[in-house]
């Protein structure tokens, strides 16, 4: 994490609980690709990765090296 991403993420941090939870909401948003991706369509999404998973665990990171990128 650059020094300019740890001053938002501290700043973050020390919102009241509600407003760090809408500003996640709103950070998780963004990662969509349209940016918009509803619940129905997120949990669509999920199980179609799962299932991918479930057919070919091969193609799966283990949790070590996902921690490892950040």
């Amino acid at each position: 994490m650059d020094a300019s991403t740890k001053t938002v993420f501290d700043a973050a941090l020390a919102l009241p609980e509600a407003e760090r939870a809408a500003l996640a909401d709103q950070l998780l948003a963004s990662l969509s690709p349209d940016g918009d991706m509803d619940e129905e369509e997120l949990t669509a999404e999920l199980e179609r990765r799962a299932s991918e998973f479930e057919s070919d665990p091969s193609g799966g990171i283990p949790w070590e090296q996902l921690k490892a990128r950040r």
